[in-house]
Order: C-alpha cells, then structure tokens, then sequence
C-alpha cells in the first residue's frame, strides 16, 4: 500500500472501508431492504450516558456518511497544496490528537506560533481556537488550518486550490464518498464540503473513558488516595483550578444542545505566563485576544483549555513553553512565571492584566504531586486506541 498521499490508491479499497464503517454505524440499509431510520447524534457519537448531546449547527447536520468521508480527509495529505501533511500531522491519536510539539510546522516548513490543541471533545468549548472570539464552531475553524496563507498550515490557497480539490475529484472512490454525504449536490469536492466532513469527523474524538470518568460513574476504586486527594485540592479555593476548568470536560469554555443561547459565555484569562518589558505585554505576535481586538486588556488573554487527556498532550500553554504537568502546576502555585533575563524577560506575577484568580498561594510537594496524578487520571486510553478514530489508509495495507 503506497503512504498517504501518493495519488495511488487500489481500486476500490476506499469505497470497501466506507462500506464497512456505514455498516458498523448503521448507515447501510435494512435486512428487508428498507431505509433504517437517521441515527440519533448520541448514536453517531457512540457518546458514554454522561456526557451531552454537543451543540451542531443545523446547516450542517451530523451523518455517518459526512463522518467517513471526514474521517478520510483527516489524515490524507493530498489535502495540503503540496501534498506533504494532512490534519492528523498536527493531530495524532496516540497523543490525543495534539502533536507532541512546542509548536508545529506547516507544511511549507513554516513555524507556527502557537501550540497544537487536543482535539479530545472538540465538539463543546463555545469558541475555538487559543484565542478568537469570532470562531465560534468548528466549521468556522477548520477552515484556517487548510486556507490559511498567514501563516502557511496546509496551504490550500488561491493558486493551487483547484489542484486540489480535482485530486479527490480524480478518485472514484472518493467521488462515491463526497456523493454519499451530499447527496444534493452533483458538483464533487469543494472547500465547504471538506470542511463540513472534517468537522463531522472531528466531533466523534469523544473521551469519556478516564479513570476520572470511571470514577465519577461511581467505581471508587477508579482512582489511587492520592488521586483523589488531587481531585479534592482542584475543586479547593486553596488551588481554585475549577474557577477556569470545571464541569465534565474541564473547562468553562463549553456548551451543549441544552445550553441556552443567551448564557454561552466566551471566556478567555492572562494566567501571568509574561510581562515584557512590565507594561503587560506578550511576545510580539502572540498576545492572545488582543491580536484581534486591539483593546490592550486583551493582552495575554487566552481561552482555558479542556483538561481531558491533558497527560498526554505535553508541552503546555499557548506557546508549548512550559514542559511538563508539574511546572504547570507550580506556576500557578507561583501566581505566573518570572522570566530573569533574555528577550522576554518580566515578572509575569506582576503582569497588570493578570486575572485575579491566579495568584500565588502556598503548597507543599506532596499537594502539588497529587493535583499532578489527578491530573493523569483523566487520560483516556481508550480514545488514542479506538479503529473507528485511527488511520484508515494504514488499515488498508
């Protein structure tokens, strides 16, 4: 089998795989020949009983079409303008869908500047990305990664945009996949079809496996004492780490079906990570919110992060600066992070637009250690070993 993106595929292995995967998601027709009823989100989802139906936009509406068809683009290169990196190049399941990097290349070789997020429950912060507070779903999303020019992720720009989608277009099994999911439509792959699979597909990375959640659906022995001695100290006002992450996925940046629209809150904080220079300031070009709004109380402000898996998606913050779980956690012990000497040098602790619940408090090494093993609790590992989110190329060979 040639590697991912080659342009050579056997015949009909692709259409094999979607077959197979519409079967096992019940997508194909009944024994009697009839058309089975649309499957319900929380079936599509496979989604464990505590968690909710995500919020999905009603002009794009879940099927189990869309989602092979997404599931596919994701990790095919031919879907970068030169056809060296796909979305599972920044996002690999074994990692939770992060990268392992501080930050990632594109695939022109240029240096991104911020991290690569797990994608583990994508479907519920109510804005995406570290700091935007204009992308608010995943179809609005998705679209910067592949056309963006500034910087370069997969480069799907205005020259060679054409090539690309006639790449799929070229592909009788492809073409089958992209008729399957818009069955309205006769004119192939475009960008909004792409974006509309890759966002289906994105929305079935479901964790709900941890020890945590094992826990919390009443298994007690689930986590070690200290553990949840960790999970006692996170919920503390000593520690105050569920004031930004709190409820099932960890963080205030969430929404369901069920939320009403008018108490969606959007939030973002300055966790004190610089104060360049002592006027608040992050590194140029990367100052959070404020790149878009140009209010300087934006500076440094960053969404909270989901804390699922967050074991597993090492280095930390917006830049990837901090290297492991327990210097996270002891720089919020420290109330931010001071920075003695090179271009970046400040006392983030001072940094005027910090938010006030970071703020240094005391603790010991044995409290620190146990917030840290909570923290690896909540690691999924039935999420980085699940077939139906893996590689369906390599499955193929």
């Amino acid at each position: 089998m040639p590697s991912v993106g080659s342009g050579r595929t056997p015949a009909g292995w692709l259409l094999a795989s979607a077959v197979i995967l519409l079967s096992a998601c019940g997508g194909g027709g009944g024994n009697d020949g009839t058309t089975p009823e649309p499957q319900s989100v929380r079936e599509l989802l496979r989604l464990p009983q505590h968690l909710a139906d995500p919020a999905i936009p009603a002009y794009n509406p879940l099927t189990a079409e869309k989602i092979v068809l997404g599931r596919h683009l994701f990790y095919d290169a031919r879907l970068s303008g030169n056809q060296t990196q796909s979305c599972a190049s920044c996002h690999r399941q074994a990692l939770a869908f992060s990268d392992g990097k501080t930050t990632p290349t594109g695939s022109t070789g240029e240096r991104l500047l911020r991290n690569s997020q797990g994608l583990a429950n994508v479907a519920y912060p109510s804005t995406m990305t570290w700091a935007s507070n204009v992308l608010l779903e995943l179809e609005d999303q998705i679209h910067v990664p592949i056309e963006s020019d500034n910087p370069i992720e997969l480069g799907v720009v205005d020259n060679n945009r054409a090539e690309v989608l006639a790449r799929f277009d070229a592909e009788a099994d492809y073409r089958r996949m992209f008729a399957a999911a818009f069955p309205e439509s006769d004119s192939g792959a475009t960008i909004q079809k792409i974006i509309f699979a890759l966002a289906s597909f994105c929305r079935t990375i479901i964790s709900g496996d941890s020890a945590y959640d094992r826990y919390y659906l009443g298994d007690q022995s689930a986590l070690t004492e200290q553990q949840v001695r960790g999970l006692r100290l996170f919920n503390s006002e000593q520690f105050e780490c569920f004031h930004c992450h709190s409820g099932i996925n960890f963080t205030i940046s969430y929404h369901d079906a069920a939320t009403t629209p008018g108490t969606i809150t959007y939030p973002f904080f300055n966790n004190g990570l610089y104060n360049i220079g002592g006027d608040g300031s992050y590194p140029l070009g990367n100052q959070g919110l404020y790149e878009l709004t140009g209010d300087i109380f934006d500076k440094g402000m960053f969404r909270p992060q989901s804390l699922r898996n967050v074991a597993l998606t090492a280095p930390y913050m917006h830049d990837g600066s901090i290297a492991t779980l327990r210097e996270v956690v002891q720089h919020y012990v420290n109330g931010g992070r001071l920075i003695e000497s090179g271009p970046y040098a400040g006392d983030g602790r001072r940094n005027p637009f910090k938010s006030g619940l970071v703020r240094s408090f005391a603790a010991t090494d044995d409290e620190i250690d146990a917030v840290v093993a909570f923290l690896e609790s909540l690691s999924d590992f039935t999420l980085i070993s699940n077939p139906d989110l893996s590689d369906p190329f390599v499955e193929a060979q």
